[in-house]
């Protein structure tokens, strides 16, 4: 762990998960597990335990600018999270503060779905991410799911990913990873696209149902690793590993899609 110096602030601007697996709390477990200090501004909240997604609602723009305005203005913020953001007006406040503050860190998680099939953006909101947000992305790091949607290709093989992938890049993002967790595989395979072409990082799927929250978990664990200084081919493979021991050590709580351990015992991040 990062220790005797002053951490760095990550921001994250997300849904409330009143069950602690997923958004903003989430987010919040995951920094501090990576030796940064977590800030956040709450975008919507969600009606939902281990079991599914019930109802969402949207905060007010203004509200969203309100928490976000003072956190720039005290902290230095070294990197933002972005998750669910259900409106366009949200994303429009998102993104001009980013751009007006220039983060030099900005990982977009693209959340469009709940895994139990909740809507969580509107595609008004969808058309503002693509448009106001992912030019401003250092990384955005959409699920196959999300991806299809995103670029309008159909995923079914390593082939098409790239082309969704190269649809997404031109947006203006500096890097896109397609993460391969939600498919029904022996072997879950993230995609990694950016100036330097494509790589791909494969590791063996574990099979559990404690998985609730793992997109926003690794969205925040590399959003902290970029703000340390690693460049995302470096990063993925760090947060790929915590992942695998947050859900592997998962506590095993509810009656649906438990939550993570945000915190794994031998867990020891190791960044030069």
């Amino acid at each position: 762990m990062i220790s005797d110096q002053t951490p760095l602030v990550v921001l994250t601007v997300a849904g409330f998960d009143p069950s602690g697996g997923a958004g903003v709390l989430a987010d919040i477990k995951t920094i501090a597990a990576f030796g940064c200090y977590g800030v956040a501004a709450i975008s919507g909240i969600t009606f939902q335990n281990t079991l599914g997604v019930n109802g969402a609602a949207s905060e007010n723009p203004l509200i969203v600018r309100q928490q976000l305005a003072p956190l720039f203005d005290d902290f230095e913020i070294a990197a933002v999270k972005t998750g669910m953001l259900p409106t366009a007006e949200i994303v429009h406040e998102v993104a001009g503060l980013i751009r007006k503050r220039a983060t030099p860190v900005v990982v977009v998680d693209p959340v469009l779905r709940s895994t139990s099939g909740f809507d969580l953006l509107d595609h008004a909101a969808i058309d503002a991410l693509v448009t106001q947000l992912f030019p401003l992305a250092s990384l955005i790091t959409p699920n196959r799911f999300e991806a299809a949607v995103l670029s309008g290709v159909q995923i079914e093989n390593q082939l098409h990913a790239e082309r969704a992938a190269n649809a997404i890049l031109k947006t203006g993002a500096q890097a896109v990873l397609i993460t391969g967790g939600d498919t029904d595989t022996d072997v879950s395979i993230d995609l990694l696209r950016d100036k330097d072409g494509s790589a791909v990082f494969s590791s063996e799927h574990i099979e559990s149902k404690n998985t609730h929250g793992t997109g926003c978990t690794f969205a925040s664990a590399l959003a902290c690793l970029m703000a340390l200084g690693q460049p995302p081919r470096d990063a993925i493979p760090i947060a790929k590993g915590y992942i695998r021991q947050a859900i592997s050590n998962a506590p095993g709580l509810g009656r649906g899609q438990g939550p993570l351990n945000h915190f794994p015992p031998g867990f020891n991040l190791s960044v030069k």
